[in-house]
């Protein structure tokens, strides 16, 4: 289980369908070290993770 996001994650991060790494981290909302609300985007599968109360959502996409 990931706490809340930090920008250091972003070492450890991979796209949890393709494996792809690193994300691109975009940056909405941050709060101290915590970024509180932005994304994580995967340019292999072009998908858009969010990233909303500190808490990335990495579960796979559903169409």
């Amino acid at each position: 289980m990931l706490g809340p996001m930090k920008p250091e994650l972003m070492d450890i991060l991979a796209c949890p369908v393709c494996k792809s790494h690193p994300l691109q981290l975009t940056v909405v909302e941050k709060k101290g070290n915590d970024i509180v609300k932005g994304s994580l985007y995967c340019e292999k599968c072009k998908v858009t993770y969010p990233i909303e109360g500190s808490i990335p959502n990495l579960l796979p996409q559903t169409k």
